[in-house]
């Protein structure tokens, strides 16, 4: 199969609105408070400049949210590069940026080099919970039912055609035209990609044997770099199937996905029921909210295909002035205000539950402590 690689980086604008100072001091930051969470109003009250973060980019549509808000309220100007998980991690790892967005977690290396960038153990909270869509571009057909062994065999190379048996079976009355089945994949290193192949390792063990990564195991295939690449790629290709966070899928065709015995589609909803289903990793701890997704398949309603895009930050930084910033931007998006404005803003993403809130700001009250 062809190698093509389509460099499609979505590119946001900065957003950089900014206060003006006057002798009542820095902007009010009260409509950022709620019973949800509170923005830290003393905190933000001292805060002021520049804030840094890049990374993943299923977060570019709910960043430009919390940004615009929380930069109109506080005038603290917030950047965020949608460079994919990796790069993000990266780049906070090594003092780059204040805090990185990432779709899969950190790994036990890259925890103990941003344990040395802090000064202690990193916060990695889940602030972003969306589906992972399977998108196709079919003529005519919008939406399919697919099991986890049949998405599995697609992404695998070992389904040829859109009109296979195995389709065929799962779709009666459905027009399959005889066109190449297309899987096209994301060519950077992406948690969206890692957490796509948990899904079929814990769902199709027999058909998916890769060991799950942020990097696509299977070489020579059709690949483009970021969210906006695979889509694009998808959009422009008759037959091509990708998968991608499920709030900039656009126009293109949907899987249904096999669920306790019923064909289900994504929604914000049935993702954040996997989330609130699911266990804590082993080695999470007070500052390190992490989930274990049970993906399976096996839990009725609760849609298996979910990425959970984690914030992360430390609790101390050389300049007081950044951990003030840092603490008032993530109790915003932790927030029910900044849960709701970027659920409004994506269109696919699942606001945290009022539980998984509490664990979330207890962790972001230690920086700056």
């Amino acid at each position: 199969m062809m190698n093509l690689s389509v460099k499609a980086r979505a590119s946001v604008a900065v957003v950089a609105l900014t206060a003006l100072l006057g002798a009542c001091g820095t902007p009010s930051v009260g409509s950022l408070s709620n019973s949800g969470g509170s923005a830290a109003a003393s905190g933000a009250a001292a805060a002021k400049g520049t804030l840094n973060g890049s990374g993943a980019s299923s977060q570019v549509n709910a960043q430009q949210a919390w940004r615009d808000t929380f930069t109109k309220n506080t005038g603290i100007r917030v950047n965020y590069d949608s460079t994919g998980s990796g790069t993000g991690r990266q780049q906070f790892i090594a003092g780059q940026v204040a805090f990185a967005g990432t779709d899969s977690l950190l790994k036990e290396d890259e925890l103990a080099k941003a344990a040395e960038r802090c000064g202690s153990e990193p916060l990695e909270l889940p602030l972003y919970i969306s589906p992972i869509a399977v998108a196709f571009n079919l003529p005519g057909v919008k939406e399919l039912n697919l099991d986890a062994e049949t998405i599995a065999k697609i992404f695998a190379g070992k389904i040829a055609t859109w009109n296979d048996p195995a389709i065929a079976a799962q779709n009666e009355g459905v027009n399959l035209p005889d066109l190449p089945v297309i899987p096209v994949n994301r060519a950077d290193d992406s948690g969206t990609t890692k957490n796509f192949q948990q899904y079929l390792a814990q769902a199709a063990p027999k058909e998916w044997t890769a060991k799950p990564s942020d990097v696509w195991p299977i070489k020579g295939t059709q690949s483009a770099e970021q969210t906006s690449g695979v889509i694009e790629l998808t959009k422009s290709t008759e037959g091509a199937v990708t998968y991608a966070d499920a709030s900039q899928v656009g126009e293109l065709g949907t899987v249904k996905v096999k669920v306790a015995g019923e064909y289900l589609a994504y929604s914000p909803e049935a993702a954040a029921k996997i989330v609130d289903g699911s266990p804590l990793t082993k080695d999470a701890t007070d500052r390190r909210v992490t989930f274990d997704l049970k993906r399976d398949g096996s839990v009725a309603g609760a849609y298996p295909i979910v990425l959970v895009s984690y914030l992360v930050a430390c609790t101390s930084y050389p300049n007081a002035g950044d951990a003030a910033n840092v603490k008032s931007y993530f109790e915003y998006m932790a927030s029910k205000e900044g849960q709701e404005v970027a659920a409004k803003a994506d269109g696919g993403n699942a606001p945290i539950s009022d539980s998984l809130r509490e664990k979330v700001n207890a962790a972001i009250a230690l920086i700056g402590k």
